[in-house]
Order: structure tokens, then sequence, then C-alpha cells
């Protein structure tokens, strides 16, 4: 499986430069990726409360239709991250697009504190069967919390994708907790971060990476933007649980509702 890593700078508020931006990464991707992975809120970037409501879009908005449409165009995947407006309640969302259309949205469900208030936080955590891998989303702070990653863990996922708006002097954090993320839950992991300013003097950490279910870093960017092109052998999945399988070891499990779709989607709901 081939994922792209895409660490791009970004505008705040500025949804039809970023738009154009992401459309013209996965319009020049390589002809054999699966997977384009975009930084946290891409297509909006980060804006203020009093912003939020004119920048914002449904997930069935313009925008994530014009990325629908350059996805099919490509024969490709995305990950990509919104300011989303469900009638009047804003969520930090981000979305897989594949071909099919949108296969797995999630809501961020760990807010950094200058987004409470604007945003409103998710209530479960979802996983979907793409490609023959289960795949779950997070999103930047949620990383730093380990009971997400394991809610994700405990509804089979494999591939944990963060998209990421981390900055300085906070980088080191999530080098540190992507890494372990990855190995305590048997998984691969691929966050990619935005780099550049942004609006109120935010300067973007980058470092990007892939890690592989025993911990490894197999990529991790710098400051600048760059595509990088990731593989991941699927076969270490196994490899890595071969002789201990921490999620079948475990004594406590994570509380919620477990709901399993037709479509292949698991949800966790918070209680």
């Amino acid at each position: 499986m081939k994922i792209e890593l895409m660490q791009l700078a970004g505008r705040d508020g500025d949804t039809a430069y970023n738009l154009g931006c992401t459309i013209k990464a996965i319009a020049t991707c390589a002809d054999d990726t699966d997977l384009l992975v975009f930084p946290e809120t891409q297509l909006m970037g980060f804006v203020d409360a009093e912003q939020l409501a004119s920048v914002a879009e449904p997930l069935n908005g313009p925008t994530l239709q014009a990325i629908l449409q350059v996805v099919r165009e490509r024969n490709v995947s995305v990950v990509v991250g919104i300011a989303e407006n469900d009638a009047g309640t804003y969520y930090n969302t981000s979305v897989l697009v594949t071909p099919e259309g949108i296969a797995l949205s999630y809501r961020k469900t760990h807010l950094w504190p200058s987004e409470r208030g604007a945003f409103c936080p998710g209530d479960r955590y979802v996983t979907a069967l793409w490609k023959g891998v289960r795949v779950g989303i997070l999103i930047c702070y949620d990383i730093e919390l380990p009971e997400s990653s394991r809610a994700l863990a405990q509804l089979g996922a494999e591939l944990i994708i963060v998209t990421n708006g981390n900055m300085d002097p906070y980088g080191p954090v999530h080098r540190t907790a992507i890494m372990a993320r990855a190995q305590e839950n048997q998984a691969f992991a691929v966050m990619v971060n935005r780099i550049g300013e942004g609006d109120g003097g935010l300067v973007f950490a980058g470092g990007s990476a892939a890690v592989d279910p025993f911990g490894r870093v197999l990529f991790e960017a710098g400051r600048q933007e760059c595509r990088q092109v990731v593989e991941l052998d699927l076969e270490q999945l196994q490899t890595a649980r071969r002789e201990y399988d921490y999620l079948s070891d475990r004594r406590l499990h994570l509380p919620g509702e477990r709901v399993d779709h037709a479509d292949g989607r698991r949800e966790l709901l918070i209680p």
C-alpha cells in the first residue's frame, strides 16, 4: 500500500487557495498511489469563532464535492481536514474520500483549548474498511490521549491516520506520541502536519511521519513543504502480533457502545 504524506503550508480562512493546492496535489500524485493524507483543517485553515460561520461547510458542500471530483478522476483516495457546519453546529472534521464518496468522517473528540467554544467535540470513534484494511482517523491533540488510539484499536484499526496542526514548541510531543500510539496498538500510524506560519503568530512544526506496528519510524519530514510516498508492508501487522498481542492480553477495556454498520464502518460511542 502506497501513501503520500502531503506536508503543506496553508492560509487560514482562505478556502479557495487551500482547495486549489489540495486539488493540484491530488491531480499530480503518482499513478500507483493508494492514498494521500493532508493536514488538519487543510481546506479552511484555522479560524476563530467569528469567522467560522462564514467558512465552515457541510460534508456535502461544494469544497468536498470538488475534492470528490478530482479523486474520481485520479482513482485515488484522500484523507483531508475541514471545518464542518452541521446545521449550525461546528466540528473540526477529517474525512476519508474515495471514488465512491465519503467512506469515513471523524469529528475531533479532544479539542485544543483555543478551539473550545468554537467547535463542538465529537462523540464517537469511527473506523472503516478500505482496500481490505481497517482504517481509523484521529486529529492532532487526540493522539496525546492514549485512549483515543486504543479506542480505534478496540474497533480493529490496523492503520491510524492523524491529520495534524501541531505548532511550536510542541513538535517533540507528537513525535513521541505517534511512535507510542503505533507500538502500543501494534498498528501502522501516519501523521501529516502543516508547516509555515498561521494567524495569531503560530508557527507549525512539520515533522510528518509514518510509523510501523513496532513503533519504528519509516519516514519523518523536516519543517519544509514536502510530499513523500511511504509504502506499507501490511504483513507486518501479523508479524507484530505473532508472539504477543497487547489487545488480547489487556485486562481493561474502554467503555462505550459499539455500533457495527452494514457498510463495514464500526463506531465506539463515547459514554
